[in-house]
């Protein structure tokens, strides 16, 4: 980190020359956009077709959100100096092309002195005018930037156009201290901006901590954050506008990018955001299916794919991941492919027939019956006195994997694995099989939500969603008991408890990270639930090779639950009578 920016740092008592020059109205054009990890070119090209929004609606700042220079979240990436120095050349490029206008608070990281920071840059008249610098640095859940970032000290307000405003940076405002001290220097209003990714209810919690911080200063505060997919995290932006008192004056649409202009007023008593539109958010299972939609759409748009292919049985969690597949990218992106054994059910070859006319993608048959028997033979000698089992209903799915995967290499179509939650958990899916791709929509959502989730996009069309309205996936399929059809008269229960049993059981050891004692006071066997936590443990090993996938909850797998794969740690404890 060899690499040195000008050490401006503009805290309480520097004041610019126009600061005398008082105000009585204030814009702000906020940008919640999607920028592009490394991107660098691509991300200033879009905060400069902002500034020009910005310019011609008389604004006074533009504001972007955390790290939009490099998009977010940047991991390791930003630890490399050429990365560094090039996202900070940019910066001030940005600043050398829009010095005849309003100005700019961008996100970015910043080295200064050697150190590098995660900061939030002004710039005005063509020149870096302040750096502030982010002191809490979140070091939970998909968080890591104590390992990346140097934490800044507690700043004062930068000044623009006369007004002083104070930018406690993401999770800076999530603590009292970084507001309370931006007011006692000076503060007229609050500008928080973020790279705040989504998990259910994540928006009532940003509400209440921002509340917290309005009615603590007095301040009015404008809440900034990003939109867009960046592997299995989905900024959802919902950005706002509250009052001194906590008052919603103002609200963003999730998920969409959006310019939008903000008027603040100065009145007897301090700065007040002009009321403005407020728009309502959907309810938690549509916000999921966004979720899910917008992962995969970014996740292949901004790795180069332009086409998935995937394996269709006519179960319910394949059928739900093409038609999320259909909505994310259109049905000609779109490729399913039935592989039939002779213990495929003519109801399944039924049901994946109805999903795909519904859905209108390209459908192929690749029947697996030649290649088992060609494996069957290979293998016969050495397995010779040995008795059938999951082994070869295993081959079937291995085969499978290895014809999709021949399938995606020869056409160049990225191929979606399909497992839910559940199955993740407990391992119920076959490593170099049914588990191979390069990313899984559904990873975080359980096959009790799974169910749920079908039932609601028949019922449901979102201007968002590229497939059809309608219903898209047969009710034949989301009422049958789940089945791998990897045996004659196979069913999902004779390896497991009852979806709705493991998934509160999962949800308990999982979401909740109890215990066994929590299970049984929640009324499961407490020998059922031992057999899920060993089942969730010993899958592990499959886990940390599975495809990356749309993190819905706070207990994602993934980088929000990071276990040992050897282990040998089970709960032991006492549990209630």
């Amino acid at each position: 980190m060899g690499f040195h920016a000008p050490a401006i740092c503009y805290i309480a008592g520097n004041i610019s020359e126009n600061e005398s020059q008082m105000t009585d109205r204030f814009r702000v054009t906020l940008a919640q956009f999607n920028p592009t990890v490394g991107d660098l070119a691509g991300n200033a090209a879009k905060a400069r077709q902002a500034w020009l929004q910005a310019r011609a609606a008389g604004a006074n700042l533009l504001a972007l959100p955390e790290m939009f220079i490099a998009g977010y979240n940047p991991q390791d990436l930003v630890l490399k100096p050429a990365f560094q120095q090039a996202a900070m050349d940019q910066v001030h490029a940005l600043a050398r092309d829009c010095s005849d206008g309003p100005a700019i608070a961008i996100g970015a990281p910043w080295v200064i002195e050697g150190r590098l920071f995660n900061a939030y840059v002004v710039l005005q008249n063509g020149e870096v005018s302040a750096v502030v610098q982010k002191h809490h640095l979140p070091n939970e859940a998909v968080f890591d930037e104590k390992r990346v970032f140097e934490e800044g000290p507690i700043m004062g307000p930068f000044s623009v156009d006369g007004v002083r405003i104070g930018s406690p940076i993401c999770e800076d405002a999530w603590h009292e201290d970084v507001a309370e001290t931006l007011e006692e220097t000076g503060a007229e209003f609050l500008l928080v901006p973020n790279g705040s990714p989504y998990y259910r209810g994540k928006h009532d919690v940003r509400l209440s901590h921002m509340v917290s911080r309005v009615v603590e200063t007095g301040l009015p505060l404008i809440y900034l954050n990003m939109v867009g997919g960046q592997d299995d995290q989905v900024f959802d932006g919902g950005s706002f506008a509250l009052n001194p008192g906590g008052a919603l004056a103002w609200q963003m649409p999730v998920f969409d990018e959006e310019v939008s202009h903000i008027d603040l007023e100065r009145q007897a008593d301090g700065w007040r955001v002009v009321d403005g539109a407020r728009a309502s958010h959907p309810p938690e299972i549509e916000q999921d299916y966004r979720v899910m939609v917008e992962a995969l759409r970014d996740y292949m748009r901004k790795t180069g794919f332009s086409k998935v292919v995937l394996g269709l049985s006519g179960g319910v969690d394949s059928a739900l991941v093409a038609a999320i597949a259909v909505d994310a990218l259109g049905a000609d992106s779109v490729r399913c492919v039935m592989l039939p054994s002779e213990y495929t059910s003519q109801a399944s070859l039924g049901d994946a027939r109805a999903v795909v006319d519904a859905l209108g993608v390209r459908y192929d048959t690749v029947p697996i019956a030649a290649g088992r028997a060609a494996i069957t033979d290979t293998l016969a000698p050495l397995f010779s006195g040995t008795a059938p089992g999951l082994t070869e209903e295993n081959i079937q799915s291995r085969l499978r994997g290895l014809l999709l995967m021949a399938i995606s290499n020869k056409f160049g179509e990225m191929l979606l694995t399909t497992g839910n939650k559940s199955e993740v958990a407990v391992g119920y899916a076959t490593i170099y099989g049914d588990m191979n791709g390069g990313y899984n929509p559904i990873k975080d959502l359980y096959k009790t939500r799974v169910f749920d989730t079908c039932r609601w996009r028949n019922e449901t069309h979102r201007a968002w969603m590229f497939g059809p309205d309608g219903e898209v996936i047969s009710p034949s399929i989301i009422d049958k008991p789940p089945s791998a059809e990897l045996r004659e008269d196979q069913k999902d229960s004779d390896s497991l408890p009852d979806y709705p049993v493991l998934d509160a059981i999962l949800d308990v050891l999982v979401d909740q990270d109890g215990s066994i004692a929590d299970c049984v006071a929640a009324g499961f066997d407490a020998d059922v639930a031992r057999k899920v936590e060993h089942l969730l443990y010993i899958s592990e090993y499959k886990r940390f090779q599975s495809a990356p996938g749309a993190r819905l909850s706070r207990r994602a797998f993934w980088l929000d639950r990071r276990y040992p794969i050897a282990n040998r740690w089970r709960d032991r404890g006492a549990v209630p009578d």
